[in-house]
């Protein structure tokens, strides 16, 4: 990245040639160019930052105005969204989340929010297929589904993931039962299953 110093050396190259545009050091138009120079190797250095604020995995400056693009913090928004990390996370799944109702399309979603979960259907109980003393899931249980999770999840602060001021650690599975129970097919029951 050229600093202010290479800047300066560039302006002054595409001064016209004579002593109306002098060069040396400590003149008005060094000056000129000088202040000049600082400015531009300020332009090129966020201009640098822009390719990392124009994706939301990398954003930092911009994080705010993804969030409003995509509708963040909405009801599901909890604790763990109240740090940086969790906030990407966040945007990160409801950018990436484009339907499903697939059990691998939860848990992907969960991973996205930063929880590791197993789900679990019912199938109905079938003479020929199942056993005796299966369990008789017919009925209602035939749209139910369990979603295990650990007791609690735990998101730590990282260097250069998370902002000064933030805390070292935040937990919670709010926002899990809250988005899986904001996306799941409308006739199904989500049931959640925190640690053992």
């Amino acid at each position: 990245m050229p600093t202010a110093a290479d800047y300066l050396e560039q302006l002054k190259t595409l001064l016209p040639p004579g002593q109306a545009f002098p060069r040396e050091a400590g003149t008005t138009l060094h000056a000129l160019l000088d202040g000049m120079s600082i400015e531009l190797a300020r332009a090129d250095s966020r201009g640098e930052a822009l390719p990392l604020e124009a994706n939301p995995a990398t954003t930092n400056e911009l994080l705010s105005d993804w969030e409003r693009v995509a509708g963040l913090p909405d009801k599901c928004s909890g604790l763990l969204e109240e740090t940086i990390q969790g906030r990407r996370n966040a945007l990160l799944a409801k950018l990436s989340s484009s339907g499903g109702q697939s059990p691998a399309y939860f848990i992907e979603l969960a991973a996205l929010l930063g929880y590791t979960v197993t789900i679990e259907e019912f199938r109905p109980f079938r003479a020929g297929r199942s056993d005796a003393g299966d369990a008789l899931t017919n009925g209602d249980w035939v749209f139910a589904w369990i979603v295990r999770s650990p007791e609690t999840t735990v998101i730590s602060f990282r260097a250069g993931m998370s902002a000064v001021g933030e805390r070292l650690r935040t937990w919670g599975n709010d926002t899990l039962e809250c988005k899986i129970n904001q996306l799941k097919p409308a006739h199904t029951i989500a049931l959640f299953a925190h640690g053992d």
